[in-house]
């Protein structure tokens, strides 16, 4: 509707009335209820489809990176918060040497230095990788990790886990995420599930439940395999909902000449990460991501950094070393770029 001239005679009350109540009905609302602006939405049946264009960027999901096991890392945290500047990482992130089971149970003072960074902020989350079994990396035969693997299914180590939660409960580390046997998919470590899935999962349910029964604890359990099928589908170790809190993923950018689409779209890949947990009712989470086989690769932290804004993890954090990071590695220049860019919005 026109303006009125300015010569014409004024109207009466009434009129302007009828005349705003006709002009609100044509345009409609123009925000959501609340006050809000409206936003588009994800289509829920299908997590790896395209998502309607919000108005504003969502801030990004908790975020982190590793940098480092014990007080190196936390200072190096700073470092990250300062050349970051507005976005905020809110995730410290470390792991338990694998080397003995006395530094699996907790004997090293790096956990005192995450424990006085996490109380800082009530807003902070910690998150610590957890070996299954000591000589982590020593590439055991498959015949010695069976046998491991079953006498933790029958009891053996409980006691080494117990005393990690009450030495986690002690610092002040009551609510860790517990990313326990990681990349149990793959081949690179003794707690690795290929040489036994049944005698894996009873073990992991061993060690939940000796984790659970001591007094003080909200600890939160996170099963993470390596992205892809990797030596073994990774569903086949799945423990179960009940000993199970979170579905997290490694995912680095790998292999050559495989784009960030196809790491999504391949079976056992993050499209089908995603359908997962939701089909377990489980939050996903990314504990380990970063560049690898394709160099600097700013298309790839794109498309994961666009990843999670879509999907809303409960965390991700980047391995941030060479070569996969993107601040405390200097060796990706324009990677290190993009991340800074969708991570700060500008």
């Amino acid at each position: 509707m026109s303006p009125p001239v300015a010569s014409s005679p004024r109207p009466p009350r009434a009129l302007l009335t009828l005349i705003l109540v006709v002009l609100v009905l044509l345009t409609g609302p123009a925000c959501a209820p609340g006050g809000e602006r409206a936003t588009g939405t994800p289509d829920a049946k299908a997590p790896d489809g395209p998502r309607p264009r919000a108005t504003t960027r969502p801030a990004p999901p908790p975020f982190g990176a590793y940098l480092g096991h014990g007080q190196e890392g936390v200072q190096r945290v700073s470092g990250l918060d300062g050349w970051l500047g507005p976005a905020t990482p809110k995730v410290g992130h470390a792991y338990l040497p694998g080397d003995r089971w006395y530094n699996i149970a907790g004997a090293t003072n790096d956990l005192e230095h995450w424990a006085r960074w996490r109380k800082a902020r009530s807003d902070r989350l910690f998150v610590l990788n957890v070996p299954m079994l000591e000589r982590a990396e020593a590439h055991l035969p498959d015949s010695v990790v069976r046998r491991e693997l079953r006498r933790g299914a029958d009891g053996a180590y409980d006691g080494h886990f117990r005393t990690l939660a009450r030495r986690l409960i002690s610092v002040g580390l009551p609510d860790t995420v517990l990313v326990v046997g990681w990349e149990m998919n793959g081949i690179t470590y003794t707690h690795r599930c290929g040489p036994d899935p049944a005698a894996w999962k009873a073990y992991w349910v061993r060690i939940v439940t000796a984790m659970r029964s001591v007094k003080g604890q909200r600890f939160r359990f996170e099963f993470a395999p390596n992205r892809g099928i990797d030596a073994v589908p990774w569903p086949r170790c799945y423990p179960g909902d009940r000993y199970v809190d979170v579905i997290g993923m490694d995912a680095y950018d790998q292999p050559n000449g495989m784009t960030f689409a196809q790491q999504r779209d391949e079976p056992y890949g993050l499209a089908e990460h995603v359908r997962f947990a939701r089909a377990h009712g489980k939050p996903i989470a990314y504990p380990e991501w970063g560049l690898f086989r394709n160099g600097d690769n700013p298309a790839y932290v794109r498309g994961m950094l666009n990843w999670f804004a879509r999907h809303r993890p409960l965390y991700q954090t980047i391995s941030d070393y060479c070569p996969h990071g993107v601040w405390w590695c200097s060796g990706n220049p324009k990677s290190s770029a993009e991340y800074h860019r969708l991570m700060t919005g500008r």
